[in-house]
């Protein structure tokens, strides 16, 4: 459980994360990807739940309360692995630049406004609401730099019953004034968030450098030393951008690559989370698979923000753990569905104009993606087989209206769904067993 991953002081009191003991099933047409290559699916099954955990699929009902879906389709809970709280606010807007001009003249000053409480109370409040009309149950989020409204958001997502990671960022040059903060400054607040994190059951913190060109060595070197102290996960970005690639070989001369600069500062390792990796070399696919880090594939935001198209097939047949993100804002859609047929059609498009060697993605691949493969950061989340966490998403019966006139088949209407109906609402979702939308919930 990710309650368990933390090897802490003393002085922290982290509490496991909320498990609803007892046992029920839940009823509709159930379609989950057991592994990258096929879809399992079962029309008019039962997945029946004990303690939090899936113990069994089955045509039969169970003698056990029933949570019933009939002709809905029900999915597993999806994991955003990279997206920024804050950036919510302007979801949608400024995609004409590029990454680095996108920062500094739309992210960074909306970011400073999360320095103001009710603001960020209210801000945070929305994006959790929004976010809890999605599939998504499993989150890897960036705040700010502001420790207290940090604190605040996972506060507010532990609340609605959302299990992952959030990070206080740190940045400590190359940043306006007020997202700049001195590395003393920076340490202490992280450390500082860490332990006052430990009130919080299913959203626990996560180490969070912003990039290396906002980030010293010496900020850099403390946060790899808090991160193995603490027993805790990284998350960041790599090779997003062409100019954000030349900055940072200006910055680390003695590195022999962008993976390698984080690497030396110990904060590449299989619980380090590398969003977008649109470009990267031979010897960083190397190193990513060597150490374990997970690829947080955006393909939305590469797009919107002219980064490229990352080459998720080379990823995966070279064996690197990859899972899908929505990097809100540079994505203009909260929905992990959405990011599916993003990741495919970019694909696609990778396949027929850069490398004709790698074959597109398959539908059933890149829903892998969203649910067991970005799951298993996570644990065993992501899927409907035996011991799995009962994250569970019932997509709202009118997702697929007007498809369902065909009468297609389970695996037709949910790819119906991805490609026509993303942004429509689940009807109700469970996380860990605990329903969190839905009557009753």
């Amino acid at each position: 459980m990710v309650g368990r991953l933390y090897r802490l002081p003393e002085t922290a009191s982290y509490g496991e994360p909320e498990v609803l003991m007892g046992s029920f099933a839940v009823k509709g047409d159930l379609i989950w990807t057991p592994e990258p290559g096929r879809f399992e699916s079962l029309a008019d099954g039962y997945i029946t739940v004990e303690d939090g955990r899936i113990a069994a699929v089955s045509p039969r009902r169970p003698d056990l309360p029933v949570d019933d879906y009939s002709g809905r389709l029900i999915i597993p809970g999806l994991s955003d692995l990279h997206l920024h709280a804050p950036q919510y606010v302007f979801m949608g807007l400024y995609m004409d630049e590029e990454l680095l001009q996108w920062l500094e003249r739309h992210t960074f000053p909306i970011e400073a406004a999360f320095r103001d409480e009710g603001f960020a109370r209210e801000a945070y409040q929305v994006f959790s609401d929004d976010l809890l009309r999605t599939p998504t149950t499993r989150i890897s989020a960036f705040g700010t730099i502001f420790a207290d409204t940090t604190l605040l958001l996972m506060d507010i997502l532990d609340k609605a019953g959302f299990s992952g990671y959030v990070g206080k960022v740190n940045m400590d040059r190359n940043s306006p004034d007020i997202l700049r903060e001195a590395t003393e400054e920076s340490v202490s607040e992280t450390l500082r968030f860490i332990e006052e994190g430990s009130r919080f059951a299913s959203v626990r913190p996560i180490i969070t450098p912003r990039f290396i060109p906002s980030c010293s060595d010496r900020l850099l070197s403390e946060l790899g030393r808090i991160a193995a102290d603490y027993g805790l996960p990284i998350q960041s970005h790599l090779d997003e951008n062409l100019s954000e690639i030349e900055w940072v070989a200006s910055l680390c001369p003695d590195s022999a690559s962008y993976a390698d600069a984080y690497d030396s500062f110990s904060l590449l390792t299989e619980r380090t989370i590398m969003a977008h990796c649109v470009w990267l070399g031979d010897d960083e696919v190397r190193l990513m698979k060597e150490r374990g880090a997970f690829v947080a594939h955006s393909p939305s935001s590469n797009i919107n923000i002219a980064s490229g198209i990352a080459p998720v097939r080379r990823y995966l047949d070279e064996g690197l753990k990859v899972g899908l993100a929505t990097d809100v804002a540079g994505g203009s859609s909260l929905s992990l569905l959405r990011m599916v047929s993003d990741a495919v059609q970019s694909s696609k498009v990778h396949w027929r104009i850069a490398d004709g060697s790698l074959e597109p993605l398959s539908l059933s691949e890149a829903f892998y993606l969203a649910s067991k493969g970005g799951g298993s950061f996570f644990g065993k989340v992501g899927s409907f087989e035996a011991g799995y966490d009962a994250d569970i998403a019932v997509i709202a019966r009118d997702a697929d209206r007007a498809s369902r006139l065909l009468q297609p088949g389970i695996e037709e209407r949910l790819e119906s769904v991805i490609y026509r109906s993303a942004e429509m609402p689940v009807e109700a979702k469970y996380i860990r067993g605990r329903k969190v939308r839905g009557s009753g919930s």
